[in-house]
């Protein structure tokens, strides 16, 4: 017994240091791809997701999780861009509420619009959850790509995401989707 509880412990330890050597990276400008959806929750996501836009890295954008009430004006004025960009080519998701929801509400949002690549736009440190997640969601409808933002989390928030992520996983390979 004491060898099965050393074995998983060594087992857990080596899983979150595979998840800390791995955090997401941000791709390219140049790679691109038919939507870039970013999720809500962090510094510099945002962000991140319009200057792509804005260097045509995609044709449009979902922003996932946004507030209820939140107009695109609003975030256009917030982030300094042209409301124009926002007109054309921003789509602000206010149904979801958890990386779980961003998923869902991204893969119906994938497949009205009939995207066959997907750029996820989150933190580093969010990206395995999230992209877990849209790929449930998603099944194989679209290709997705990571682009990680770079963050400095704690490493409370470290091993909480790395749990969540554990957790998350072992329900879906148990077919618990609900």
């Amino acid at each position: 017994m004491r060898r099965l509880i050393g074995l998983l412990i060594l087992l857990y330890a080596a899983g979150f240091g595979a998840f800390l050597l791995w955090l997401a990276k941000p791709l390219p400008a140049s790679h691109s791809t038919d939507a870039i959806v970013v999720l809500t929750g962090g510094a510099g996501r945002i962000d991140r997701g319009l200057d792509l836009l804005q260097a045509k890295a995609a044709r449009r954008m979902l922003v996932s999780g946004v507030a209820q009430g939140v107009l695109p004006a609003e975030l256009a004025h917030e982030y300094k861009v042209s409301p124009k960009l926002f007109d054309c080519c921003v789509d602000l998701g206010q149904e979801a509420v958890d990386t779980r929801s961003n998923g869902e509400e991204t893969a119906s949002w994938v497949r009205a619009h009939n995207y066959e690549t997907v750029r996820l736009v989150t933190s580093d440190w969010h990206m395995a959850r999230a992209r877990m997640e849209l790929e449930s969601a998603l099944g194989r409808d679209a290709q997705i790509v990571g682009d990680g933002v770079p963050s400095r989390p704690r490493w409370q928030l470290l091993f909480l995401e790395y749990n969540k992520l554990l957790l998350r996983r072992v329900a879906l390979w148990l077919g618990y989707d609900s």
